[in-house]
């Protein structure tokens, strides 16, 4: 084709094909076909239906976009650039590359308009639901009649590879159970992957699995049917009740003579030879690498600055907003900005030590809906497990699809889809999601926990039943290895606190932190209240370790511990005391927290002096052996564990008074 007698939508969409492939071929690296057939689709998302600004990315009434087959990234970073985000050709051109914008998968945070972190198939999808919750309860709290203030949609492209994964079909179906009708999803069924055609692994029915799902299903047959993909979407906007899936056909790097239809275009490049042939076919010169024609890059330029309009169209609308709803939108923007409400503070509870032996899980129920009051972008719950997992906020409703107000979320059993559905949730500026678990199950929430610290964002995850403790229901419930892996994420803060009143400043920790998620880890056994004071000892949980019981002099031994087992060394360190031994107790809910803290204050809970040392948890020995020393010891598990009452469990894997005070002697012999 003569690239002269294309209109400047043909010459753009076959524009962003060519810089695709350039970009990939001089990275050496990349997924260039995708992104070739699939040019026309960002061109009708991006010159018709996305609601965006490029001068203020984040404004908050902007429609989400989402490249959930994040391996495609170059497509969004070309339509990011053509249309004015800040965002070079010498950006595009740095595809790949150290410290680059244009990273080999979406970055959040690293490139202008990029909403979320994608690359692991599903999870894109997955965000995307959290994304609509989000949208529906800031609706629910916030719009009044003649005051849409959030009405905004979410799209996305998504890949065979995510309709694979299985946390799609967690995602897909929570969507249409609460008939989110503000997701748009358009699926690439371009029939490849990296080890050929799907049909080796993938034959279903996508349609009715939809279908079957709740969702408003439309197929468009050709990717390149520009027309026909602009209908469908209109069709899906006009669906206010179901979510959207668009099944679109496509031909994986379209235009190229000898690679296109096949599997080698979808994971590495062209190849220099190939993509003359491509330039070729699509009318431009093969000489030229990079072009953008200058009609092309007039025509998205103009189309990127109507959202200016946009914005400032909304903007007078919350000024409006303002003068008829001051306290909500008072609160809005406070909730928005990072503060927090003042006095809070006054409504963290305080436990005495006379009350009866608690569970941290049950007084993190309490923390909760003591402070819920005042934090009402608080919002969570639970994989079907708010009774065990005590997270459900009393004096709220549940969120359903009559009630978009409520803030408790029954998530189902579906671990994974929650844990990705808060991250979505979280990257909506004005809200702070918790969502919890047993500690065990976590397994089941990995991808999203690590993409959460990846993003530095902040949502709470809550994981209670944390220790063989919990007994009865034995080895497969029990987490033996889950602490120190959650430990080894960077970027994240684990705590597990030792009693009701570390639980309170636990949370206060979490509603504080910024740039990070937070996992709080809690018993189903009751423990006793270690400290009495509100503001006293417990309150230093936010340094991460601290001395919770000091000898007379000079300790001998030091006992550390986290959760449970810090009632365990106390005791210990009275029978201790009674034969003589000096021992000092160190609570250590958060190693995050105490490797934050300066060497002086390091030295003073852990003097270099006192090398004997002992450290007690019901996990994995991994990662101690840096706070016991050389001549120190663990008593850890090193096995899973058993179906039995807990206190036999106790007894049987030596958790008990005797054993520490046993194993602290054998240390100073």
């Amino acid at each position: 084709m003569d690239s002269k007698n294309q209109s400047v939508e043909e010459l753009g969409i076959n524009t962003v094909r060519i810089l695709s492939a350039d970009a990939v071929q001089k990275a050496n690296s990349g997924h260039p076909g995708t992104a070739m057939a699939l040019a026309p689709v960002g061109h009708v998302l991006w010159t018709e239906f996305l609601n965006y600004n490029p001068k203020n990315p984040d404004w908050a009434n902007r429609d989400r976009f989402i490249l959930s087959a994040g391996h495609a990234c170059i497509l969004q970073y070309n339509f990011l650039h053509l249309v004015g985000y800040d965002l070079s050709l010498d950006d595009i051109k740095n595809f790949r590359q150290l410290h680059s914008k244009t990273a080999g998968h979406p970055e959040y945070g690293l490139c202008p308009g990029i909403d979320v972190t994608t690359g692991p198939l599903g999870q894109g999808f997955a965000n995307g639901v959290g994304f609509a919750i989000a949208q529906k309860h800031l609706a629910g709290r916030y719009n009044k009649p003649g005051f849409n203030l959030f009405d905004y949609h979410i799209y996305a492209i998504c890949s065979d590879g995510d309709m694979m994964e299985g946390v799609t079909s967690e995602a897909a179906s929570l969507a249409g159970h609460l008939e989110l009708g503000n997701l748009i999803y358009i699926y690439d069924d371009n029939k490849i992957s990296i080890e050929g055609s799907t049909d080796i692994t993938f034959n279903e029915d996508v349609d009715a699995r939809f279908r079957a799902y709740g969702w408003h299903v439309q197929s468009v047959n050709d990717a390149n049917d520009v027309n026909g993909l602009s209908l469908a979407l209109r069709n899906a906007k006009a669906e206010t009740q179901k979510p959207s899936l668009i099944r679109v056909r496509s031909l994986i790097a379209y235009g190229s003579p000898n690679k296109s239809g096949t599997a080698g275009s979808h994971g590495s490049p062209l190849g220099a030879d190939e993509i003359k042939l491509v330039k070729e076919f699509f009318g431009f010169d093969p000489d030229k690498s990079f072009y953008v024609p200058k009609e092309v890059e007039e025509y998205y330029k103009a189309k990127g600055e109507r959202g200016i309009g946009y914005e400032k169209k909304w903007n007078e609308l919350f000024a409006d907003y303002k003068t008829k709803f001051p306290e909500l939108a008072a609160e809005y923007e406070l909730t928005v900005s990072g503060e927090l409400p003042k006095g809070w503070l006054d409504k963290l509870p305080a436990f005495k030590g006379s009350d009866p032996k608690m569970a941290t899980r049950q007084a993190s129920g309490k923390v909760l809906n003591a402070i819920a009051g005042s934090f009402p972008n608080l919002i969570g719950g639970a994989a079907d497990l708010s009774p065990s997992t005590e997270t459900n906020l009393k004096e709220s409703d549940s969120f359903t699809s009559e009630n978009r107000n409520g803030r408790n979320f029954h998530f189902g059993i579906r671990e994974h889809a929650m844990g990705s559905a808060l991250n979505g949730m979280a990257l909506t500026k004005g809200l702070k999601p918790f969502g919890a678990t047993f500690l065990m199950f976590s397994e089941y929430m990995r991808p999203p926990i690590r993409l959460a610290a990846i993003m530095k964002i902040s949502p709470i995850f809550v994981y209670t039943h944390d220790s063989i403790g919990l007994g009865e229901d034995g080895t497969t419930h029990q987490p033996v290895e889950q602490l120190i892996s959650l430990r080894s994420i960077p970027n994240i803060t684990v705590i597990r606190p030792a009693d009701a009143n570390e639980t309170a400043h636990a949370w206060r920790v979490a509603i504080e932190k910024t740039g990070g998620p937070t996992v709080l880890v809690f018993t189903r056994q009751g423990l006793p209240i270690l400290d009495q004071d509100k503001y006293g000892k417990a309150s230093q949980l936010e340094q991460g370790a601290y001395i919770l019981s000091d000898s007379d002099g000079t300790p001998d031994v030091i006992l550390m511990a986290t959760g449970s087992e810090v009632a365990l060394i106390m005791d210990a360190q009275a029978k201790l005391k009674e034969e003589g031994i000096a021992a000092r107790v160190v609570s250590m809910p958060s190693w995050e927290l105490f490797e934050k803290q300066d060497a002086a204050y390091k030295e003073k809970v852990f003097p270099k002096a006192i090398k004997k040392r002992l450290a007690v948890e019901m996990a994995s020995p991994l990662g101690w052996h840096k706070y016991v020393t050389d001549e120190g010891d663990t008593l850890c598990m090193t096995t899973f564990g058993e179906s039995a009452p807990a206190e036999d469990l106790y007894k049987f894997f030596g958790f008990t008074v005797d054993n520490v005070v046993a194993k602290a002697k054998a240390l100073l012999k």
